[in-house]
């Protein structure tokens, strides 16, 4: 673990965040600084969201990802530099962010996320982002999300295509409810904006979660297109026999729900 995490706003961190201070006062700041997320993983999607988190005085920012830094990644992982290409991204990560924000703590965790480790990796977080590249693991991180009852904000890109939801368990529809049950892993195409776009946003949701603002995207599935630069919001809801967080699931176990 790297940086600060001691508790209250130093001198310097007033002058920092000042301008936050004044949008939720020195308050709202300490919640982002006691708060934990972990942000799985460094990618496409988790360098604005981590980058933002830092930014912001998020005091603890859990960084997992198993993978080293390739060339070919950094036409959009802004994490990292041509100088980290071989590096583990959670190495470059941390320095990333520190160089960025010595105030905040990082803790990297070089890990593949799978059933067996996500309860560990996701242990004393208030939020996990999914900032994943494949269905299997979001699912994963989706059941985890329900299990430990904290919120999971989902993103996804391809192309100039991205989507953002925040999954509430209890309140709203999980992953399970609406994406499919199967898909391919692929090599997908993707500029750097698409993943910054919604990156941002999802750290945006992180963000008023912490603080409590509410106007969180709930049951809201956030559609972006790139092209024409366009937003379009589907409504979710959820699925009485969805495999996760169902009413009906335990009946079709067998058992009671």
């Amino acid at each position: 673990m790297t940086g600060s995490g001691h508790p209250g706003l130093s001198e310097r961190e007033q002058l920092r965040y000042s301008r936050q201070i004044l949008m939720f006062g020195e308050e709202g700041q300490e919640k982002l600084k006691a708060a934990r997320v972990l942000v799985a993983g460094a990618g496409g999607l988790g360098s604005p969201v981590a980058l933002c988190l830092a930014a912001a005085g998020v005091g603890t920012i859990r960084v997992v990802d198993h993978d080293v830094v390739d060339l070919s990644n950094l036409n959009r992982q802004f994490l990292h530099r041509d100088a980290d290409c071989g590096r583990p991204k959670v190495e470059s990560a941390t320095d990333t962010l520190i160089g960025l924000n010595p105030d905040v703590s990082v803790e990297p965790v070089q890990e593949t996320i799978t059933g067996d480790t996500i309860r560990s990796l996701a242990e004393d977080t208030r939020v996990i982002v999914d900032a994943m590249d494949n269905l299997a693991t979001r699912l994963v991180l989706n059941r985890e999300a329900l299990r430990r009852g904290i919120p999971l904000v989902h993103g996804a890109v391809r192309g100039y295509f991205g989507q953002v939801t925040t999954v509430i368990p209890g309140e709203t529809a999980c992953l399970s409810c609406f994406l499919p049950e199967t898909m391919e892993k692929e090599v997908f195409p993707v500029i750097g904006t698409t993943p910054a776009v919604i990156g941002s946003l999802q750290a945006g949701e992180v963000v008023r979660f912490l603080l409590g603002e509410g106007g969180l995207l709930a049951n809201r599935l956030l559609l972006y297109e790139g092209h024409q630069c366009r937003f379009e919001e589907i409504q979710l809801a959820k699925n009485p026999r969805c495999p996760e967080c169902g009413v009906k699931r335990g009946q079709d176990k067998g058992g009671v729900s």
